[in-house]
């Protein structure tokens, strides 16, 4: 099976709610990975209810300033929780668009924008290596523990570049590696719809999205929450090997 067929199956479970099979706990409430991970209470009540699944990493939003009237792209938007925040950020004037590959993700985060007559957010069904996304399109490009599962990532960027209008920016939330890791961890096939085995280490994700073309890059770091170590490390201890990462740059103003 292929990454992309790993990860499309596991996160369609997710969206099902076929919780026995999946990488979810049922001791973690979304609201409380979410807390834990950064969101402020005050942006997890801008999105509907049902959008909130608790599967990130990091907040996107802190960095990302988005302003009203902005055009923002979501990669790997899942049940639209991000999507659905900037939607309220942006207002009438903005637009936000979430991209994902699974269809029960997609299928989910429409029924609520549906459901609460959201209009100026939509959900287009694609892979993060070939956008759905005309070029020049967003102001912003946000993503939140995705990236790191493609085993394409320079092409991700690549993609991530093209879609950006000139001097548009990124904020993205990921997973990065730390410390080689262990054999029992990389012959685990379900690390990778995990997040952890298909990660870059913060050196090779700095010349990724450099040789992408994108300027003023910056990633910081910090520990991965205790919630997110339990939900996505199965029985293996993961926490020394893997931290959460925030990258930001811009596309040149003039190419």
């Amino acid at each position: 099976m292929s990454v992309h067929d790993n990860v499309r199956k596991e996160y369609g479970k997710i969206a099902l709610e076929l919780y026995g099979e999946s990488v979810l706990t049922e001791t973690i409430s979304p609201e409380n990975m979410s807390e834990n991970v950064g969101y402020t209470f005050e942006e997890l009540a801008m999105a509907p209810e049902g959008a909130n699944m608790g599967l990130g990493c990091g907040n996107p939003h802190r960095k990302a300033q988005i302003q009203p009237g902005e055009i923002v792209l979501d990669l790997g938007s899942g049940a639209g929780l991000d999507c659905f925040i900037a939607g309220k950020i942006v207002g009438r004037r903005g637009h936000a668009i979430g991209v994902d590959m699974t269809p029960e993700m997609l299928s989910r985060a429409r029924t609520i924008a549906k459901e609460n007559k959201i209009r100026n957010v939509e959900f287009r069904l694609g892979e993060i290596e070939n956008l759905p996304v005309a070029d020049n399109t967003a102001d912003v490009c946000i993503s939140n523990c995705v990236i790191n599962m493609s085993d394409n990532k320079l092409r991700v960027y690549k993609e991530i570049f093209r879609a950006l209008k000139p001097g548009g920016r990124i904020s993205i939330c990921d997973i990065v590696i730390m410390k080689e890791l262990t054999k029992e961890m990389q012959e685990d096939e379900a690390m990778h719809s995990c997040r952890v085995s298909g990660a870059s280490s913060v050196e090779e994700l700095e010349k990724i999205v450099k040789f992408a073309g994108f300027e003023q890059v910056e990633i910081t770091t910090k520990p991965v929450s205790k919630e997110y170590e339990q939900r996505w490390g199965r029985s293996l201890s993961i926490g020394e090997y893997i931290m959460s990462s925030s990258v930001t740059g811009r596309k040149p103003e003039i190419l």
